[in-house]
């Protein structure tokens, strides 16, 4: 018989956490033919990028996943034989009774935030707390051999370079988004947290040797642009243009046009984990907008990542890099910074086709955990 899974997602910081975890969910379903529960506790957040989703339904189905509402009242369900709890979220009271009861417990997971630091490696897969006989174990995504690896659908490098190497599917893309850059435009996607940094950003783009075409989805960071450009509102749709730069607004879009949009850039700004994520797949020079935490702990992260990320490059780009990564996560001015990568736009370029296809040596996420849960049984 299959496995049975249930994932809870509590939606935190509008879609990251259930980015992951709706990728998650499919493919465990297309790939590895598990029966999947995806509970969700914001269902609107779900909606941006799954428009096919219906708010007001409490049990639906999607692309083969059993999509459930999880209410503030939770409703007596049983307990499937694994249960991943996504980023350490709290499983309901009754929901744990009920893996307790089961006559096999089920195997417990807390997948954890994605981190490149060390300790993970000595972290993956260890025994966590106990309930009434259920163990729970860490579970951790990472870039460094011995963790779970990173979330990749089987044959997603060859779709995405079979798509770089095609101008017309990327021109009929970029259109029918309503997106249409000048010639030889340089064109970047911008998904971001708020940040005080951006206007710097922006000031050299719209003054550089070359034009920019910049595509901004919906989100946090539009107050920024808004306030940069002068204007009181910005929705989907709008276009403006300031000196070289360009700047368009686009909608929120599903997960697989998101991927594309990434392939079709030349550099990726982007977020949180999800985006992050992507954005390495895409195999383009991208910068990293890490959500920030008290006491500035996130900056620990930042620098483990860029320490594994820039081991390979020469000194001079290595600093260029950081250096511009750390400006952005610290609202600093970006404009030295800027123009100090594009002195190295060659090897930079190179260097983050080469990271993907080293990152995709390793085992991917969903095959990870599907292994152990059968070296658990």
């Amino acid at each position: 018989m299959k496995a049975r899974w249930d994932i809870f997602c509590s939606v935190v910081d509008n879609y990251g956490d259930i980015g992951v975890t709706w990728r998650l969910a499919r493919q465990l379903v297309a790939e590895h033919r598990c029966d999947v529960r995806l509970w969700v506790d914001d269902l609107r957040a779900f909606e941006r990028m799954c428009p096919q989703i219906d708010v007001q339904q409490d049990l639906q189905w999607q692309e083969g996943v059993e999509v459930r509402h999880w209410p503030a009242e939770w409703v007596k369900a049983p307990a499937a034989d694994v249960v991943i709890a996504a980023f350490a979220c709290q499983l309901p009271p009754d929901y744990m009774e009920a893996m307790a009861e089961r006559e096999r417990v089920p195997l417990w997971m807390n997948l954890d935030y994605l981190s490149a630091e060390e300790w993970v490696v000595g972290c993956h897969r260890l025994p966590s707390v106990k309930f009434k006989g259920v163990q729970k174990y860490f579970f951790f995504p990472g870039f460094r051999a011995g963790t779970g690896g990173l979330l990749r659908e089987a044959g997603l490098l060859e779709q995405r370079r079979a798509f770089q190497q095609d101008p017309d599917a990327q021109r009929d893309f970029l259109q029918a988004l309503g997106i249409v850059p000048a010639a030889h435009a340089r064109l970047i996607s911008l998904f971001a947290y708020e940040n005080a940094g951006l206007a710097s950003w922006l000031d050299v783009l719209s003054t550089d040797g070359r034009a920019t075409h910049l595509l901004v989805p919906e989100g946090r960071i539009l107050g920024d642009v808004q306030r940069w450009l002068g204007v009181d509102r910005l929705v989907a749709g709008d276009i403006q243009q300031r000196g070289v730069l360009t700047v368009q607004v686009i909608a929120f879009v599903r997960q697989e046009q998101y991927d594309r949009l990434l392939w079709c850039c030349d550099f990726n700004a982007v977020r949180g984990e999800d985006s992050f994520v992507r954005a390495q797949w895409a195999g383009r020079p991208l910068l990293w907008h890490i959500y920030r935490q008290d006491e500035d702990i996130h900056l620990d992260k930042l620098d483990a990542f860029l320490a594994m990320y820039t081991a390979n490059l020469s000194p001079a780009a290595r600093a260029a890099v950081i250096g511009l990564w750390q400006a952005w996560n610290t609202d600093a001015d970006m404009a030295q910074p800027w123009k100090m990568l594009l002195e190295h736009g060659p090897e930079v370029n190179l260097h983050a086709e080469t990271w993907c296809l080293e990152q995709a040596l390793q085992a991917d996420l969903a095959t990870a955990l599907v292994q152990f849960y059968e070296s658990w049984i």
